[in-house]
């Protein structure tokens, strides 16, 4: 395991540094950050005077050689040419909301993906079945930004169940965590219930339930913990795109968090800021990838060995 752990660990590193450099290459040469921040009537002296400030003028690998060594060794993203101040303050601000936001719609979606695939496949080709079925269609067939404006008129406007908008209390995370799990409920609910009709059909489940052991062990303690393999090994890439879906929801319901703060920079031109959002979302994507891996090779032992 221990072997196993270290390969995976210096894979995540490698795939870091790529990630890292690629987008420090689109975001700082498919732009010209003087002419999206200077004033229009800045000459050429004031753009060498830009770029000599911020460093522009330097070659790219040394640039990303400076930009990389601060970030690893001080943890210093650099300063926000917008906002003037560091850009970690900025996105530490913001990074709390996210990661709770991300966290709560993967909870939701998996406590309730978990239950509803193992009805769908006990109760295979029956109404329970087909609701299920019909439930996933519609779930990749809405669109976040649709059923989040959907929810506030629902619950924020027509209601007043619920607030539509801010992160104040835990009643503000409710609207957006749901709409940010369906984004990933669809896919759960279908790793399940296949994962649940595959080992279903095995002879060890005909085997212990000859035995008489009761439906419910054999159901949760027999057959969930092998098709659930294929739910922990996903959780991972689900994670990343949670924190990709987080930047249309947070538009929707006002979320504080670094998605929010992403569109903003991206508009404005405030590259720093862009930049260590992008190395923050593949950091936390690449380490649920990482632990992933690690609970599926922990479930089955022979993974390790693949």
């Amino acid at each position: 395991m221990r072997t196993y752990i270290v390969h995976k660990l210096l894979h995540a590193i490698g795939v870091a540094l790529v990630v890292s450099f690629v987008s420090f290459f689109l975001l700082f040469h498919t732009a010209d950050p003087a002419s999206t921040l200077l004033p229009e009537n800045a000459d050429d002296q004031d753009i060498a005077r830009f770029e000599e400030q911020y460093g522009l003028n330097r070659p790219l690998l040394i640039q990303y050689g400076d930009y990389m060594s601060r970030v690893v060794f001080a943890g210093d993203f650099g300063v926000s040419w917008v906002a003037k101040v560091p850009a970690g303050g900025l996105i530490g601000a913001s990074l709390w909301p996210t990661l709770k936001l991300a966290i709560a719609a993967q909870i939701l979606a998996t406590l309730l993906a978990i239950p509803l695939g193992i009805i769908s496949a006990v109760k295979r080709y029956s109404i329970v079945d087909n609701m299920t079925i019909l439930i996933v269609l519609i779930g990749q067939a809405m669109p976040l930004f649709w059923l989040g404006i959907v929810l506030i008129v629902i619950f924020g406007v027509w209601l007043k169940w619920l607030p539509a908008s801010g992160s104040e209390t835990w009643l503000h995370l409710i609207l957006p965590a749901i709409t940010l799990g369906s984004f990933i409920l669809p896919l759960n609910m279908r790793l399940v219930r296949s994962g649940m009709l595959e080992v279903l059909s095995q002879d060890y489940i005909r085997t212990a339930r000859s035995k008489g052991v009761e439906e419910r062990s054999v159901l949760m303690r027999h057959a969930l913990r092998n098709a659930a393999i294929p739910l922990v090994t996903v959780s991972g890439i689900q994670f990343g795109a949670l924190l990709g879906g987080a930047v249309v929801t947070e538009t929707v319901f006002s979320w504080p968090g670094l998605g929010r703060l992403a569109v903003e920079s991206i508009q404005v031109g405030d590259f720093p800021v862009v930049q260590a959002i992008v190395i923050i979302f593949s950091g936390f994507t690449i380490l649920a990838n990482l632990a992933a891996d690690v609970g599926a090779a922990w479930i089955d032992p022979r993974i390790r060995f693949e």
